[in-house]
């Protein structure tokens, strides 16, 4: 069964990834991917979700696709029983994840049953097609990067930091573009998309306490 837990802030939310898995997750291993942050100046959000992880317990083991043989980032995947995919452009994201074959082998451990955490451009990836991510992200930081079709993990498409600044007006944007058009799934920096299976809800999240 899938179970994937999206957010545009995990550290905002993720206290409520124990309630999302009905466990506490300490003690397991997690893949941490925080490729799509290179691109990105500001980057604060890869050290505030790796230490939320570990303050629940987890024992954190980082994967950069951009530094990594196809061979060597398929297996670091296939290791762990959980993937997390941090933010930043989605778009070298894709390229990257397109390079490494590290797409079908996220895809393929999602239906088997491996739990996916996603954060903004992690979140975003899984969709259908991530053309709808231009409003936010620059497609210009991947030159490599030949279609913009997603991992279609989902069949929705999360729109992260609804109404929070800086990404408010973008956020806004997609939603009039593609909201006719698209089942778009906005949340806020406080929430998170649950996906079991088939099902798919919104929740408001919950920090973890320091």
């Amino acid at each position: 069964m899938k179970r994937i837990f999206l957010s545009s802030s995990f550290a905002d939310v993720a206290k409520s990834l124990e309630t999302f898995l009905d466990r506490n997750p300490a003690g397991n291993t997690v893949t941490f991917i925080a490729t799509a942050s290179i691109p990105e100046k500001v980057r604060f959000y890869v050290s505030a979700g790796r230490k939320a992880l570990e303050r629940m317990g987890m024992i954190v083991e980082e994967l950069d696709l951009a530094r990594e043989t196809p061979e060597h980032a398929a297996a670091a995947l296939r290791k762990n029983p959980f993937i997390y995919v941090s933010g930043g452009n989605v778009f070298y994201l894709l390229q990257e994840l397109r390079r490494t074959g590290c797409d079908s082998v996220i895809c393929n451990l999602i239906e088997s049953g491996t739990v996916y955490i996603g954060e903004s451009a992690g979140a975003m990836i899984l969709a259908p097609d991530i053309s709808y991510a231009a409003h936010m992200d620059s497609p210009k930081a991947a030159p490599d990067l030949g279609d913009y079709t997603g991992l279609a993990a989902i069949d929705f498409y999360p729109v992260p930091h609804f109404g929070n600044a800086p990404f408010k007006k973008a956020a806004n944007t997609i939603v009039d573009a593609y909201g006719k058009t698209c089942t778009l799934y906005p949340i806020s920096n406080a929430q998170y998309i649950a996906v079991r299976g088939s099902a798919v809800s919104v929740h408001t999240g919950e920090k973890i306490r320091q």
